[in-house]
């Protein structure tokens, strides 16, 4: 299970490090207001649909007791575990007009001062108090939470690392959370035993990474070059992985309904782990999960006033 959890704790991290190389193009040179109206309906409807969704869900199925301060907390919350994320993208959408003129005329060495402040910040110091009751003022680093991620999207895109050596770093950031997480566990040495599998600990940071560097080795087939009579047939596997793509948003936001209606047995069998070890329970709840939020996400989208507003 630990090893599963070093593994999906890069998720997060390559998603926004892959959101900051696509919205921080220097290319991209959209106002203000065209921005914010392009990120509403790519964003904002599919947020308030799917928080009515939940709300339903919650009061019907969960049972929750209902409340006006529930609602109101909901909303400006979350109505839903998984929508801490969505927030968080909010949050760097807000920045992004800000960010992209400081890439368009930043150097390299000025975007890599600000990580490194990004790291200490976040990583560094939260670490060095692991080791000692010692620590610095955490006012003297300000810039915090997930945007280092997101502009290391953006200068990882130019960074060229050999692939064998990225593969031995991200193992080796793998082997270093699984090992510290086990270290934290015996000893007690900190009330948070799960610190090495938080998304910005120094070893899911150097995972990640990794892991991002490794995604941009992957290159486009040669076909993809060609012109469309020359293109050969796309195998199954490429168009399940597209669909999946064109996907993404509408599949995390429904994928925790999926798994509580599967662990609670909603669907007529329970998968959990009780009824399976979680060697197998884990592989296979995601699996099924994966094509189950997919196949729900491709029929509300046949609905002609939904499918602009799913996903």
């Amino acid at each position: 299970m630990l090893i599963y959890q070093c593994f999906a704790v890069m998720g997060v991290p390559l998603f926004l490090m892959l959101s900051g190389l696509l919205l921080l193009q220097p290319s991209k040179n959209e106002g203000i207001r065209v921005f914010f109206k392009k990120r509403f309906a790519r964003l904002g409807l599919p947020l308030m649909f799917w928080t009515i969704i939940y709300f339903i869900w919650d009061f019907t199925v969960v049972v929750y007791p209902f409340s006006i301060n529930t609602i109101i907390q909901g909303i400006l919350n979350g109505a839903y575990t998984q929508f801490w994320y969505i927030h968080v993208l909010l949050g760097l959408c807000l920045l992004t007009p800000i960010l992209r003129v400081i890439i368009a005329h930043a150097n390299r060495v000025l975007i890599q001062y600000f990580i490194i402040l990004w790291l200490i910040s976040v990583s560094i110091l939260p670490f060095l108090a692991l080791l000692s009751p010692l620590q610095l003022s955490k006012n003297i680093f300000t810039i915090t939470g997930y945007v280092g991620y997101f502009i290391l999207g953006i200068y990882l895109s130019s960074v060229q690392i050999r692939r064998r050596t990225v593969l031995a770093f991200m193992f080796l950031g793998i082997t270093l959370t699984a090992l510290g997480t086990y270290v934290l566990a015996v000893t007690n040495v900190s009330a948070n035993m799960y610190f090495f599998q938080e998304y910005l600990s120094p070893t899911v940071i150097l995972t990640s990474v990794m892991a991002f560097l490794l995604l941009l080795t992957i290159k486009p087939h040669p076909v993809a070059s060609l012109s469309l009579q020359h293109e050969t047939k796309p195998n199954i596997f490429s168009k399940i992985l597209k669909v999946i793509s064109q996907n993404t948003l509408g599949i995390y936001f429904v994928h925790v309904m999926v798994i509580e209606a599967i662990q609670w047995g909603l669907l007529g069998f329970t998968l959990n782990r009780e009824t399976l070890h979680p060697i197998v329970e884990v592989p296979l709840l995601l699996i099924i999960t994966l094509f189950a939020s997919l196949g729900i996400i491709l029929l509300l989208k046949k609905i002609p006033k939904v499918k602009k507003i799913v996903t």
